[in-house]
């Protein structure tokens, strides 16, 4: 993906000659990517045991966010009557009330009733073929965040149109990667990484350092080199972009990401790295600031407490990287 992340230089160490550092690496796969959780425990046996409680979390929630499922909590609730409210369990109704937020702030820029058209998309990928305009009309007819109602004291949900189908793709990664570092801190593992793709649920520092440092790729950084570096910690750090993710059909790339006013994946070459107060605002802030393109969307994170993003477009062959205000604050490492 344009503008990818991962970490750089942490490697396993002691304080004193005990094992009070030792670092652990765990993976597995969810939500249609793999998850990676990074930790610093006494033993491996304390780490594995923190690991898999927060991995169970995660399959939880994945479980009761895909759309995938027709069994899972979110597509029972898009298969109920429209007009029809519904009581969400809380983790499900916080996820809905954080998106339709973000869909307010951006004028609809980041869309989680989008799921309609993103099912066309998603075809339209597979089979290298742009939809027809007939089906791209009828299925934003069946979208639009002003189309789902909340009810915040009664924790319930209402489809105010028929055949809406909820896509949860652009926030429930984060949201699941922080749940899980949540689990980590309940198992007394602060210092420690939740990744889920190109979003990442960060923790206490490692032993010894001031931050997680977390390289961001860029599409002019020579193979196995980074852009930038940062040091980060106590903090979620989003990546979206299309350089792994993206389709040529015609001639033309699109990306993964659909924008809700055309209706088809995003032409414009752009990467956005989102550093915030959690994983679950800088997994929705990237989708929408890359919608709302390079000046709307800094705009817009501007406008967000704690929060710093670094735009990169490719215009006429040329990359330019620009950089919010608060991005500038996190200290910057270079190459090694």
């Amino acid at each position: 993906m344009l503008g990818s992340i991962c970490l750089i230089g942490c490697q396993s160490s002691k304080k004193g000659g005990s094992k009070l550092s030792q670092r652990f690496v765990f993976h597995k796969g969810a939500m249609g990517t793999v998850f990676t959780i990074t930790l610093y425990a006494p033993d491996e046996e304390t780490g594995k045991r923190a690991a898999e409680a927060a991995f169970a979390r995660v399959v939880q929630l994945n479980d009761m966010m895909t759309d995938y499922d027709r069994d899972s909590e979110l597509m029972r609730f898009c298969l109920t009557p429209h007009g029809q409210p519904v009581k969400l369990s809380e983790d499900l109704f916080t996820v809905i009330a954080k998106a339709q937020w973000v869909a307010e702030q951006t004028d609809g820029a980041f869309d989680i009733t989008l799921g309609p058209v993103i099912r066309l998309w998603r075809r339209a990928r597979r089979q290298r073929e742009v939809p027809p305009g007939e089906l791209i009309a009828a299925a934003k007819l069946a979208s639009g965040y002003q189309n789902l109602k909340l009810d915040a004291k009664k924790r319930t949900a209402t489809l105010l149109k028929p055949d809406m189908v909820l896509d949860l793709g652009g926030i429930a990664k984060g949201y699941a990667a922080e749940a899980a570092l949540t689990v980590l801190k309940q198992h007394g593992l602060n210092r420690a990484m939740v990744a889920a793709s190109g979003d990442l649920a960060i923790g206490d520092a490692p032993p010894g350092r001031s931050g997680w440092n977390i390289g961001i790729d860029s599409i002019d950084a020579a193979e196995g080199q980074h852009s930038r570096i940062v040091s980060v910690k106590n903090c979620g750090l989003s990546t979206s972009g299309d350089t792994e993710q993206f389709t040529e059909i015609d001639g033309q790339r699109y990306s993964h990401i659909v924008d809700p006013k055309t209706g088809l994946g995003l032409r414009e070459r752009i990467g956005v790295t989102v550093i915030a107060k959690s994983a679950t605002d800088s997994d929705a802030y990237d989708t929408a600031a890359s919608i709302l393109g390079a000046e709307r969307g800094l705009n817009f994170i501007e406008k967000q407490t704690d929060t710093a993003a670094l735009v990169v477009v490719l215009k006429d062959g040329k990359m330019q990287q620009i950089e919010s205000k608060r991005f500038r604050r996190f200290p910057q490492l270079k190459e090694r």
